[in-house]
């Protein structure tokens, strides 16, 4: 029910409350002065029997409008005792009424107060109700659930930030001190490692400051119209020698004449992360797709490959930082695990957005949608 019409219905009921209590009271009280007032007249009536003029206040003098005075300062003083105890008792109706209706407001401040403290677990409790504050603990706990995924998110990026970072650096830190001590001679091999994982905390720094500026919305696009089918084939182009000597074909699918209005820079390192995604999850012989399709408001590019798909477990997770389905967390690809993270910020920064799916018969398709126009 509404908490206008709870509210409206409890200010009603204790008004009919006292109004009945006052009521109920009203006529016993009134009828008990009036038959006084009636007792006294008969009594003071020279023509009721023996003894007329004898009865109660001595004749109709003075005494006899006093004792009426009195007769009716009784009735009002049992008057307004009546109202003043149906005031009372509506007054704790009222209090029962209002505490009933405050015990969500002091639920949700107590998990208000929980969660300010840390504990992003509690929930109001309310999301059951059906009035307005239902939909106040629905939001709340929604709001605290966004937060505890946050913080686990955060928690998981930190820990895997060290992870990675940590990685590298114990090579060159282990390739240096062997040189150093003379345990390793100083070869361009030897060398050529320190500086392969130096590149790649470059790129992962490089990468989290790229995602960063993205998500802050400060990164700059340059905007203009971009032909989509010159963008894939400079993007196949830029992967040929590797797809060939991966034994990979890359292929196009786009309609001729199809432009979105985007960064070119920013368009093409996106294909580029996804196309290289692809390319290292294609086995052999196999084929990667780059399709581009659009309509009046938007644009899709999909990028699709022949691999073994993605389990259905992690495909929530394949654009998170640093995720990968493989457990061993292999870095010997030179890649920062930050790709499908960056195409996800840098679409989102341009109002658009990502996915990913299996195909039918096998294999996996990465997706962005922007806007046509910005």
């Amino acid at each position: 029910m509404n908490l206008r019409v709870k509210i409206g219905i409890g200010f009603a009921a204790v008004a009919l409350a006292t109004a009945a209590a006052v009521a109920i009271a009203i006529p016993p009280i009134v009828g008990h002065g009036f038959t006084q007032l009636q007792a006294d007249a008969a009594s003071q009536d020279p023509g009721s029997g023996p003894g007329a003029g004898q009865g109660r206040g001595n004749g109709p003098g003075p005494n006899a409008g006093a004792h009426a005075a009195e007769i009716q300062q009784d009735t009002m003083i049992a008057l307004i005792l009546v109202a003043l105890g149906a005031a009372l008792a509506a007054s704790v109706i009222g209090f029962a009424v209002a505490g009933r209706m405050a015990r969500p407001l002091t639920q949700l401040a107590d998990a208000s107060r929980r969660v300010a403290a840390g504990d992003l677990g509690q929930r109001s409790g309310l999301a059951g109700r059906s009035d307005e504050f239902g939909e106040v603990g629905r939001s709340f706990d929604e709001m605290a659930a966004d937060l505890q995924r946050s913080d686990q998110e955060r928690r998981r990026f930190i820990q895997d930030a060290v992870h990675e970072l940590r990685t590298p650096l114990t090579v060159i830190d282990g390739t240096a001190g062997a040189l150093e001590e003379g345990i390793f001679a100083v070869e361009p091999r030897h060398l050529r490692t320190i500086r392969e994982h130096t590149q790649l905390l470059s790129r992962i720094v490089d990468d989290l400051r790229t995602i960063g500026l993205a998500e802050a919305g400060q990164l700059q696009f340059e905007r203009e119209r971009v032909e989509l089918s010159d963008a894939l084939t400079a993007t196949a182009g830029a992967f040929e020698a590797r797809a060939k000597a991966e034994s990979v074909d890359i292929e196009i699918q786009c309609p001729p004449g199809l432009a979105v209005e985007t960064d070119p820079h920013r368009l093409r390192q996106v294909v580029a992360a996804l196309t290289d995604n692809a390319l290292r999850h294609t086995p052999a012989h196999g084929r990667v797709r780059l399709v581009a399709e659009g309509t009046a408001a938007a644009v899709r590019i999909s990028v699709e490959d022949t691999g073994a798909g993605i389990p259905p477990e992690d495909l929530p997770y394949v654009f998170d930082r640093f995720y990968q389905a493989d457990p061993s967390r292999d870095r010997r690809t030179g890649t920062s695990g930050l790709g499908l993270s960056i195409v996800r910020a840098l679409v989102d920064a341009q109002g658009g957005r990502v996915g990913a799916e299996n195909r039918t018969g096998g294999g996996a398709r990465v997706w962005l949608e922007l806007p046509t126009s910005a």
